[in-house]
């Protein structure tokens, strides 16, 4: 006999299972707001953590073109064995015995002047520094546009999902009341096949809709860097609250501002200095370079000895006459001994010293500073084209974000009024098609009508609701909703 669980313990194992699935599901599911997603985004997009690490860089090379200015200092010290005949470094001797020989140098060197580059050149730095955090900023700025865009595709297909499921269900009912009449005779087989058919195609448009969805959901994840695996829930905001949205703008005040605070044409301006800065640096090719050099060095051998003491032997040698006397010179005869020369003792003693002054003109370099010139000029050149280039572009795309918001303001009211057009004479349509009166035909039309319209509306809403804060973009101001 199997053993049996009474109504109680069933009931208990039931619902703590049941919790603990809900408890599960509500713990992997995060539910992201905009604000949530830009932040993760500009925390976690590789993107902008790259840009990071070229600004880091520029950073780091500007630090190195001011440590430039400094003096360097460096030291050579050396030692070896010499065999056979060999010059001893202490005394510049041959000597035909082996040898150990040390010696070092310190020596410093800074430039005291090169055309002005060394300063040129941290200026550039500073400003290719400048430039880097511009187009730090410009890669935030372009995610949390980015992002702002996928998470209104994300409430667009959320809300298309919704009206598609409606949708079904009405096309449900539609199809279970041709199923009754065609049962009893009221309608024929191909009303009843209109309703199927209405039905496959309300579900094709889930389908869509739910693809849809998960594709912009994906590209969601992917600016927050988020695993695709991840259950998210964004949290849609209140839209009556962004009914009242400003669609009169002036361009030409937007573009004033816009100037100023675009990433695009402020990354476009800041390169155009360095590259004029650039110039300056390339001309420092033309002048003569002067450094101060200081060197400081000693030397050890052990072959150099000195003097310990002087031994007389006691015998005298003739060495001459004194002249007119005839009186013999003589020179006392002596030895001597000889001691090894302390190693510290000859450091000191062997401790030289040299200060020099360098000066190198350039005479002739194969033409290679002209051509530096020449090439710094065309880009200097290049840049200032690019930064009007960015001046033109971002003038012309506000003038379009203008009407397209204009535009979209029109496209919101126009399908909202033809929603509530269609879905009113859908209410007739269906009340007449429930008494015979309208046949399938006509029926599933204007079925077909009222959703197309309402997804059309649904559209129109947040496209109106994207082109406003496009708006906000170019201003500068922040993008909520």
């Amino acid at each position: 006999m199997k053993p049996t669980l009474s109504l109680p313990i069933k009931t208990t194992l039931i619902g703590a299972i049941v919790f603990s699935a809900l408890g599960f599901q509500a713990k992997a599911q995060e539910v992201i707001t905009l604000q949530k997603a830009i932040d993760l985004t500009l925390e976690r997009n590789l993107t902008i953590k790259q840009s990071q690490f070229t600004e880091a860089i520029s950073e780091e090379d500007l630090k190195q073109s001011k440590y430039n200015q400094l003096p360097n200092l460096t030291a050579a010290p050396q030692g070896g064995f010499n065999f056979g005949r060999n010059i001893d470094q202490s005394t510049y001797q041959f000597i035909n015995q082996r040898i150990l020989q040390v010696y070092g140098q310190f020596s410093t060197q800074v430039t005291l002047f090169q055309g002005g580059q060394l300063r040129n050149q941290i200026i550039q730095n500073r400003i290719l520094v400048d430039a880097n955090k511009t187009a730090t900023s410009k890669v935030k700025n372009d995610l949390v546009l980015n992002v702002v865009t996928t998470f209104l595709q994300v409430l667009t297909n959320q809300d298309l999902v919704k009206a598609s499921k409606q949708q079904i269900e009405i096309s449900k009912l539609t199809l279970d009341r041709a199923q009754q009449n065609y049962n009893v005779g009221n309608q024929t087989l191909a009303d009843l096949s209109q309703a199927k058919a209405q039905l496959s195609t309300s579900e094709l448009d889930y389908t869509n809709a739910q693809n849809q969805l998960e594709s912009s959901m994906l590209t969601l994840k992917q600016y927050m860097e988020m695993n695709p695996a991840t259950e998210i829930d964004v949290q849609k905001p209140d839209i009556g609250k962004l009914s009242d949205i400003k669609v009169i703008y002036d361009p030409q005040d937007i573009l004033k501002t816009a100037l100023n605070v675009n990433p695009d044409v402020l990354l476009a301006e800041v390169q155009q200095k360095s590259y004029e800065q650039a110039i300056k640096v390339a001309k420092g090719n033309y002048y003569p370079t002067i450094t101060l050099v200081g060197q400081a060095g000693s030397n050890y051998s052990n072959a150099k000895n000195t003097i310990d003491q002087v031994i007389s032997t006691g015998t005298v040698t003739p060495i001459g006459v004194v002249q007119g006397t005839n009186q013999v010179v003589v020179q006392p005869g002596f030895t001597q001994t000889y001691k090894s020369n302390p190693f510290f003792t000859q450091l000191s003693n062997n401790f030289n010293q040299a200060v020099a002054l360098n000066l190198q003109i350039p005479i002739f370099g194969r033409f290679t500073a002209r051509t530096s010139v020449r090439k710094a000029k065309l880009q200097a050149q290049n840049a200032e084209v690019t930064a009007q280039l960015a001046r033109n572009t971002l003038s012309k795309v506000i003038y379009q974000a203008v009407w397209d918001l204009r535009a979209a303001e029109k496209k919101f009211l126009s399908t909202t009024q033809t929603y509530k057009a269609n879905k009113d004479a859908f209410n007739i349509t269906q009340q007449r098609f429930t008494v015979g009166l309208v046949n399938s035909l006509d029926y599933n039309t204007s079925l077909t009508n009222l959703n197309k319209s309402q997804f059309d509306m649904i559209e129109a809403q947040y496209q109106l609701i994207f082109r406003s804060k496009v708006i906000d973009y170019y201003l500068g101001n922040p993008i909520t909703l």
